[in-house]
């Protein structure tokens, strides 16, 4: 796992710099139509059953590296435009090189995301494109949900999360679509 951390961190990053430098030089109704297409995309990568791109040895090839670092780096391009459905994507592309513990990939997922979206956020900053009270308010509400969810997923068990991530992306892509 904690090799996996390493490897991950620097596409995270660079990923989460260009999603973000997109996100401010794209139109918003442009954005709008991307928006339920990307949850989708995400949804699906996760519930669609893949197999592993990683032998089950655990010993990953430099092309399995290669195709990690890779993914990685657009999920981090995906969460610095976009952010929300970047936790569904992050699990399917963990998945994908192997991981099957739910609750380790939930947590290599949390540390993922704190690097692409603090790089986005900096860069965000740093352009004087952020709404500081809005900002307040939903830290506060991250923080508080990210400890009840991950205590309330220990209790649910795996297979319930699962299939609650994908519920909650499709309900998420029907509202969205309907909605524009």
């Amino acid at each position: 796992m904690r090799r996996w951390l390493l490897l991950l961190v620097v596409p995270s990053c660079f990923g989460g710099a260009l999603g973000g430098w997109l996100l401010l030089r794209t139109p918003a109704s442009t954005f709008e139509k991307l928006v339920p297409l990307l949850i989708l995309v995400a949804t699906l990568l996760f519930a669609i059953p893949t197999g592993r791109v990683v032998p089950a040895s655990g010993a990953p090839s430099t092309a399995h590296i290669i195709f990690a670092f890779a993914f990685q780096f657009l999920v981090g391009v995906y969460g610095g435009y976009f952010g929300a459905g970047m936790g569904i994507l992050m699990l399917a592309a963990l998945g994908l090189i192997g991981l099957t513990d739910m609750h380790q990939m939930n947590g290599l997922k949390n540390v993922l995301a704190v690097c692409i979206n603090g790089i986005a956020a900096i860069y965000f900053a740093l352009s004087k494109a952020v709404m500081w009270r809005d900002v307040a308010v939903l830290a506060a509400g991250t923080i508080i949900g990210g400890f009840l969810g991950a205590r309330l997923a220990r209790h649910l068990g795996r297979t319930f999360v699962r299939r609650a991530v994908v519920v909650i992306g499709l309900t998420m892509t029907v509202a969205l679509f309907l909605r524009g």
